[in-house]
This record gives structure tokens, sequence and C-alpha cells, in this order.
């Protein structure tokens, strides 16, 4: 759930579907209403954060892509993950 411009997520809510589908592995996804698909500050925490997680819980997290209408951009794929 988020606000026009804000989105919050924990990843303890991530994680609890990954548990619940018995996950092998994870690849998070959300959207860039604005067009700009670079991620900010806050999207490279949570990344880094899913990303630890993910180790700990041996759920890795595959990718993180940011979407809009024209573009996406994959944390993956920047060497960022």
């Amino acid at each position: 759930m988020g606000t026009i411009d804000r989105s919050t997520v924990h990843p303890r809510e991530i994680f609890k579907e990954a548990y619940l589908n018995q996950a092998k592995s994870i690849i998070c996804l959300h959207n860039h209403p604005s067009g700009d698909v670079h991620p900010s500050i806050e999207d490279r925490k949570l990344t880094s954060a899913l990303r630890e997680i993910g180790q700990l819980q041996a759920i890795p997290l595959t990718d993180h892509l940011i979407v809009s209408d024209e573009a996406y951009f994959s944390f993956y794929e920047s060497g960022l993950l």
C-alpha cells in the first residue's frame, strides 16, 4: 500500500509470502508511475535488506525490478545484485 508518491513495504511481509508459497527464490517488482525507473535510495536500501535476509533464510533474491509504462530497471542486469 502506498500514497501518491511513496510506498512502504517491510521485508517481513515479502518473506511471509515466500514462506507460505514454499518459494525457492524471489523476484520483487514495483512500479514508478513517474516513468523514471532509476532506483531511489530507499529502493537500494530495500534491495540490500532483501538480499541479506534472503541469504540468511535460504530464499535468495533473484532480482528486483522497477517498471514504468515505457521502461524497466533490473538490479540484477545492472550488476547491483
